[in-house]
């Protein structure tokens, strides 16, 4: 029996049941038909080998029948598809925003969920891709839908969620150190529920985000830079103002006090002083990307995560 999840279950598994099916069907009978060869056409029964002459309706046979199966194959799959680029126009609009790693929904009027995305049942919806750092791709098996997001594009896709319950969605694009984490919880709920759950979010308010961390993610640097204090491709910024480094500088090993001087020359110039233990030529200047001021702001927030 095919998923029900959502409007395009049934046809992209009715079309991966057809390909399997032809597919199955010919790994059966060739492995037979090589078998019944091996035995019946085996060395000691015809020693003598016998020039087999061409057979044109043979030739043509094996010529139709695969590209009849391909273009077979071809038209289930392209029927399946087409209705995944035609979005309703009363689509209900969600932008989704994937960074390393985590996954944002932005219902409007700055409503907006982490990591889980809500949907109302029977009704259709239009998911806007972004990209906000690099390339992700956003994956909800049970809808068997797929789309990618990268960056400076804006890609889609739709559906219809047709059975209440939670499904799973998934990066499938390698996107660094913590792809694997990048997932996220699909509720689908009735449409009452779902508007009360809408009504109830507390729209975003950016002034209660210190202006250093809405730059450090603008810009991605929260990729590779913890602010928890867990190691990823780069320092962790937690405790880092202020304290003691060993960094290699022309390759020669010396302390520094990793005051806003040294923040700053490591923005713009990070392969000067790389903190021992980490990689050189892993991240790029921002001398040309942030300004003196954007680099402040950082600086100030560093403050912040002292502890």
């Amino acid at each position: 029996m095919f998923s029900e999840a959502s409007n395009f279950t049934a046809g992209v598994d009715k079309t991966f049941a057809f390909i399997i099916g032809i597919s199955l069907f010919f790994l059966i009978g060739l492995t037979v038909t090589m078998i019944v060869f091996a035995v019946k056409y085996r060395r000691n029964k015809h020693p003598k080998a016998v020039q087999v002459k061409e057979n044109m309706t043979l030739e043509v046979t094996w010529i139709i029948i695969p590209l009849v199966l391909v273009l077979a194959m071809f038209y289930f799959g392209y029927q399946a598809y087409m209705p995944m680029r035609n979005a309703p126009k009363d689509a209900h609009i969600i932008k989704v925003y994937g960074k390393m790693w985590q996954w944002d929904f932005d219902y409007g009027n700055g409503k907006m969920s982490k990591d889980t995305l809500m949907l109302p049942l029977g009704k259709p919806v239009k998911l806007e891709l972004n990209a906000v750092d690099v390339g992700h791709s956003f994956f909800i098996p049970a809808f068997r839908i797929k789309e990618d997001l990268v960056p400076k594009k804006t890609n889609y896709m739709w559906f219809i969620p047709q059975q209440e319950g939670n499904y799973e969605a998934f990066c499938t694009v390698f996107c660094g150190l913590r792809h694997s984490y990048m997932e996220a919880i699909v509720k689908v709920v009735p449409e009452k529920d779902y508007e009360q759950w809408l009504a109830n979010l507390k729209a975003f308010d950016p002034n209660s985000v210190p202006e250093g961390l809405t730059i450090l993610k603008q810009n991605a640097c929260t990729g590779c830079h913890s602010i928890d204090g867990s190691s990823l491709v780069g320092p962790s910024f937690k405790g880092l103002f202020e304290s003691e480094r060993v960094v290699m500088t022309n390759s020669a090993e010396r302390k520094i006090k990793a005051d806003s001087a040294y923040l700053h020359q490591s923005i713009v110039a990070p392969d000067d002083d790389v903190v021992k233990g980490f990689n050189k030529g892993i991240m790029r200047s921002y001398k040309q990307t942030l300004s003196d001021k954007d680099i402040s702001k950082i600086i100030e927030y560093m403050k912040l995560i002292e502890k």
